[in-house]
């Protein structure tokens, strides 16, 4: 295992190494290796490291981009073409159309071995690439008047093949194969990766990294910046009302819908774009020569979408034509309250026609890009200079998605981070175990698997003889989907018998034992078909057992429940120091999960809502009041002016007529009910059209929703 930071030149390092690789030969004048393999498991940082490889090639032939199909992956291998960079999904469709791969030598090179290597797929790989050739047969013939003896290729009839048989190939697969050599490149390894590929330490006998370039050792010889220097939190503050006194739900589950709900309300999201387009143009857009850019990493897809929406609007109607954004996101999005039932990437970025937002996001005219679950590892743009947080990072997430910023360009001499939710200590505490060299506390205890399947024997919703006849079934070269579904059937009604709270934790453990068995499996030889059979069983339960929405959703929730006070907060700047930071080390894997779930007792929801605002309501006050959002838009929507220009102009037209003079007129009306909302509407006009955009929009929906 390879620990290099991220933005140190990892790409060039892979790409050193595997051209070095394809060119290694022995003492005896033989290529140590047939194929050198680069994987990864993201398309965005395939292409990034098939261009960096790309570019060390000399002789045309030597390096080839896997990016048609899995029969263009497979017929590289076959020819022994020197290096190929591929994504380690296509490995699981070559397994029928490579043949003979085990008198071969390979080196593999992983990307990001934290999330390369653990489960099915990497197991796949090592089978794809030890697969025996076809059997030989030899046989006698006349030629010519001579005897000769002539061995020749024969296909294994499939009537010889048992499902035993098979178990014992699925078995033997998960050892690490003699002809393959694996090199594991990683900026943030977790300790499921040092135990993989890590090296006994002399001393502790705890694996190791065979070579690192530490983050620190990055920073002080300045190929990367320290992200955490200057790093602002900011703190939402919110009261909720409900409109459904007696209402009674489960507890832990209102929690979540409550918190959602103020998440996603429009006026919190309108607030945050508020500081963050100003943030950029008074402290960031200078920065780098007038060039520097910045992401918002939001915490779903629908955040995303409200976030360019909202972000949009402003711009506008701050008449900020030089700044441009766009948004991130993978699939469509149904949001009828934003004004459509789908969005998608292509639809809120149609000035791009259907390219990639990373590669537009190079113009100069872009210069924020909203992302959701993308683009938060594995990519690079030097001229990205600050980051806007509205999502809960940790671990090596939380590490990965800062050190986006940390590239370096000419003319780029900090970085910036605003938080508006993350706790900066935790934040501190996610990047010290890669701020050094990462170490282990411990290794995985092997019997993990065996304490997860006498648990899960003893749950009673699988007999032994249906595992047996699953196995049969599955393994059984000529199986058929329907003679699988038969012995999974009476597993999963039994469980559906079962109550919430033991139907949880039988789902928990289940899920744990399948991923513990894939990981440890590589470590551990266990030569035990009894697990294979589980792991096999409970892999096909698991998806017949997903929990299933209850009454009690999220959308439910939203008709009982209004955001009545709001303001968002300062905490200040710091700078979180990573070199006064203690040494904190992984922790090895654990059954994480397997204990007894708690159960989510019911309670009234105004009584959950009253828990939430001592939670996030802080010191409001009435200038804090969203209420007052409420009170305007009725009188707005009495006035007869407004309603004829809702019927005559498109919404746009209709905020940019009269509206904002007629609502000047209404703030200035209930100054004396209202005084400190309207003092601050009137003196500052960034709240004042933050409100506007706000108040337009609704009231031109509901002029036009009248006959």
């Amino acid at each position: 295992m390879i620990q290099h930071s991220a933005g140190s030149g990892k790409s060039n390092s892979i790409a050193w190494s595997a051209h070095r690789m394809a060119g290694l030969h022995n003492a005896d004048d033989e290529k140590v290796f047939d194929s050198v393999i680069v994987i990864t498991d993201r398309k965005v940082l395939d292409r990034q490291l098939q261009e960096t490889i790309s570019q060390f090639e000399h002789k045309a032939g030597v390096v080839q981009k896997i990016d048609e199909n899995s029969q263009q992956l497979a017929e590289a291998l076959m020819k022994g073409t020197p290096v190929v960079v591929t994504t380690i999904q296509k490995f699981p469709f070559i397994l029928d159309k490579v043949k003979g791969m085990k008198d071969k030598r390979f080196a593999i090179i992983v990307d990001e071995a934290h999330s390369s290597q653990s489960g099915s797929a990497a197991q796949k790989l090592r089978k794809a690439l030890t697969t025996e050739a076809a059997p030989k047969k030899t046989v006698t013939i006349e030629l010519d008047g001579e005897t000769v003896e002539v061995t020749a290729d024969v296909e294994i009839d499939p009537e010889d093949v048992t499902a035993e048989d098979v178990v014992n190939e699925v078995i033997a697969s998960r050892k690490r194969p003699e002809n393959v050599s694996y090199f594991a490149f990683t900026a943030t390894p977790k300790g499921k990766t040092l135990e993989l590929f890590g090296r006994p330490n002399p001393e502790t006998g705890l694996p190791d990294p065979f070579h690192v370039y530490s983050m620190r050792q990055a920073i002080e010889e300045g190929f990367i910046l320290d992200v955490l220097k200057h790093y602002t939190s900011y703190k939402a503050f919110y009261k909720l009302g409900s409109t459904a006194e007696e209402k009674l739900v489960p507890q832990g589950k209102a929690k979540k819908a409550l918190a959602r709900y103020a998440t996603l309300h429009p006026y919190n999201i309108s607030q945050k774009v508020v500081v963050i387009i100003e943030h950029f143009r008074e402290h960031v857009a200078e920065k780098i020569g007038g060039k520097a850019k910045a992401m918002v990493v939001t915490d779903s897809r629908k955040a995303a979408v409200r976030y360019k929406l909202a972000m949009d609007r402003y711009l506008k109607e701050r008449g900020y034509a030089d700044m441009k954004a766009l948004v991130a996101f993978s699939g469509k999005v149904e949001d009828p309250e934003s004004g459509s039932d789908e969005f998608s990437e292509s639809s809120m970025n149609p000035d791009i026609k259907g390219q990639e937002p990373a590669e537009a996001f190079k113009k100069d005219e872009y210069r924020v890009l909203l992302v959701a679950n993308k683009y938060q590892t594995g990519f690079d743009q030097p001229l990205l200079h600050s980051m806007y947080v509205d999502k809960r990072l940790s671990g090596v997430l939380a590490v990965q998605t800062l050190s986006r910023l940390n590239r370096t360009c000419l003319g780029k001499e900090d970085t910036f981070v605003l938080d508006f939710v993350n706790d900066p200590e935790e934040i501190l505490e996610s990047f010290l175990p890669y701020y050094r060299t990462a170490t282990l506390e411990n290794v995985t205890d092997p019997n993990i698997v065996h304490e997860l399947q006498v648990k899960l024997d003893k749950a009673g919703v699988y007999y032994p003889a249906e595992v047996e006849g699953f196995a049969e079934a599955f393994f059984d070269p000529k199986r058929k989907q329907a003679g699988l579904h038969a012995w999974l059937k009476p597993a999963a009604d039994r469980f559906g018998e079962l109550d919430e709270e033991p139907q949880d934790q039988f789902r928990k453990d289940l899920g744990t034992f399948v991923r513990m068995y894939d990981f440890l499996s590589q470590i551990v030889h266990y030569d035990d078909p009894d697990l294979e059979k589980r792991y096999a069983f409970g892999k096909n339960l698991l998806p017949r057992i997903q929990e299933r929405s209850t009454e009690t959703s999220l959308l439910e929730l939203d008709s009982d429940v209004r955001l009545t006070h709001y303001r968002l907060q300062k905490l200040g700047e710091q700078n979180l120091s990573l070199e006064k930071g203690d040494l904190v080390k992984l922790t090895p894997v654990s059954a994480a999960g397997t204990g007894s779930a708690a159960e989510d007792e019911e309670k009234r929801l105004a009584e959950i809502v009253q828990k939430m605002n001592d939670l996030f309501s802080g010191d409001l006050s009435e200038a804090d009041m969203v209420g007052y959002v409420t009170t305007l838009s009725g009188k707005l929507l009495e006035n007869e002016t407004l309603a004829q220009q809702a019927k005559a102009n498109t919404e746009e037209q209709f905020a940019m007529g009269d509206f904002r003079d007629i609502m000047t007129d209404l703030i200035l009306d209930s100054q004396d009910a209202h005084n400190s909302i309207a003092d601050q509407l009137l003196k500052d006009d960034r709240i004042f059209a933050a409100m506007q955009g706000m108040l337009a929009k609704m009231v031109f929906k509901t002029f036009a929703a009248r006959p």
